[in-house]
């Protein structure tokens, strides 16, 4: 599952990566919003002085020398603003300046606007400046909560969005877990839930219809096997009868003796290929449900002297570690199975004059066997395939050594190493 991502991250990933972008963006376009609304406000508010000051000043009639003293009292007195008489007007401009400020002792940023009034019919230059140190905190600030309320509406979205999905998958999910704990061999029918949801409950539909189906074949394969086998049983024990008295017969040539012997091995073969499939169907049909303990270290030795024959013919030698009190809970018949299948498998793959290692503990099963080629994984394990073309088998035997392990939750496992065949049982 490295790797491996869950359909909702994926969906969620893009709008959380746009999320981010948009707010990253933001934040100084909103900023610089703003400000530019900010200044132009200012700038509307400092002509807005300006008339009042134009128009409540010439409203009170006074002489000139009264407004001189008014106009040296406003810039003594009145902070951000400075009036003074000029010969002639000029042209409106307004400004940002950075200036040391003497009442607050510190460099300020002030917005300013210089225009011209006429008091009396007199001209004056007017100074009008405002300091934006508290309207750039204010910004800030509002930036701030934004960002705050904006994270906050994300995280929202996040835990909605999650919600959300886990119940709107819930069908999805309830029917992937029913779909893991399916097993063809049980052929037990799934329900899937009802969901008001169209695409899953065409889903549900589409995929009660694939396992029935199947189903259905697997059944139909297993009874022709079962049915196969068992109506092979007779006749071919008819023909190796008849066989048999043909080698005892006394008119029997050399020649005739051959062919018949060669024709009576094959029939065994067949015959064991008939039994192993007959013991497959029975697995897959939990015919040898019932379970006791088993003392595997015992019965392993019974097993390795019961083939001293087999291992005598090829002169090979048989070097065992076995842990004694090793027990396993099974049914005995198909545990005997497993352990003549790996070693019968392992003599088969040994060459003349090799060696065999047998090993069991706690943990594991582990017979391994000189060799010369690694066998080939791929058909290791499936039925009527050999793992090796130099020492063809049945093709069944290791095929029954799996599905008896799959029965207990036993892993069978091959390596090829330092010139050494290593099947590994754990349990």
């Amino acid at each position: 599952m490295g790797g491996m991502k869950k359909l909702m991250n994926r969906t969620l990933k893009p709008i959380l990566i746009y999320a981010l972008v948009v707010s990253v963006v933001s934040i100084p376009v909103y900023f610089l919003i703003i400000d530019f609304i900010w200044v132009r406000e200012l700038d509307k508010h400092h002509y807005a002085i300006r008339r009042k000051i134009e128009t409540r000043v010439n409203s009170l009639h006074l002489p000139d020398s009264t407004i001189w003293q008014t106009v040296a009292i406003l810039n003594q007195t009145e902070p951000g603003f400075v009036l003074t008489a000029v010969g002639q007007t000029g042209d409106d401009r307004v400004y940002s300046i950075i200036r040391f400020d003497r009442f607050m002792q510190d460099r300020e940023q002030f917005r300013c606007l210089v225009t011209y009034i006429r008091i009396n019919g007199k001209p004056y230059r007017l100074l009008i400046e405002t300091n934006m140190e508290e309207i750039d905190e204010t910004i800030l600030a509002i930036a701030a909560v934004t960002l705050f309320f904006f994270l906050v509406l994300l995280s929202g979205l996040i835990f909605l969005n999650r919600r959300m999905s886990l119940k709107l998958w819930q069908p999805f999910y309830a029917a992937l877990q029913k779909l893991k704990q399916f097993n063809l061999q049980e052929e037990h029918r799934i329900s899937f839930e009802n969901t008001d949801t169209v695409e899953f409950k065409e889903l549900n539909e589409s995929l009660t219809k694939v396992l029935e189906s199947n189903i259905a074949v697997y059944r139909q394969q297993k009874e022709f096997a079962e049915n196969a086998s068992h109506e092979l049983q007779t006749p071919l024990a008819i023909v190796q009868s008849k066989l048999d008295v043909l080698l005892q017969s006394p008119d029997l040539t050399a020649r005739q003796a051959e062919q018949i012997e060669v024709a009576n091995r094959a029939l065994s073969r067949v015959s064991r290929i008939n039994k192993n499939l007959l013991l497959l169907a029975k697995l897959e049909n939990l015919q040898f449900a019932e379970q006791e303990p088993v003392d595997l270290s015992t019965l392993l030795s019974d097993h390795i002297g019961l083939l001293s024959d087999y291992l005598e013919v090829k002169s090979l030698v048989v070097d065992s570690h076995i842990q004694p009190g090793i027990g396993v809970e099974g049914n005995r018949i198909l545990i005997e199975i497993l352990l003549t299948n790996l070693l019968l498998n392992a003599i088969r793959h040994t060459d003349v004059c090799g060696k065999i290692d047998v090993k069991l503990s706690a943990n594991g099963l582990t017979v391994s066997n000189s060799g010369r080629v690694a066998l080939h994984r791929e058909n290791l394990f499936k039925r009527f395939s050999s793992g090796s073309f130099e020492t063809p088998g049945s093709g069944l035997g290791l095929a029954l050594v799996k599905e008896i392990g799959n029965r207990y939750g036993w892993k069978i496992t091959y390596d090829f190493t330092a010139g050494q065949h290593v099947f590994r049982l754990t349990f």
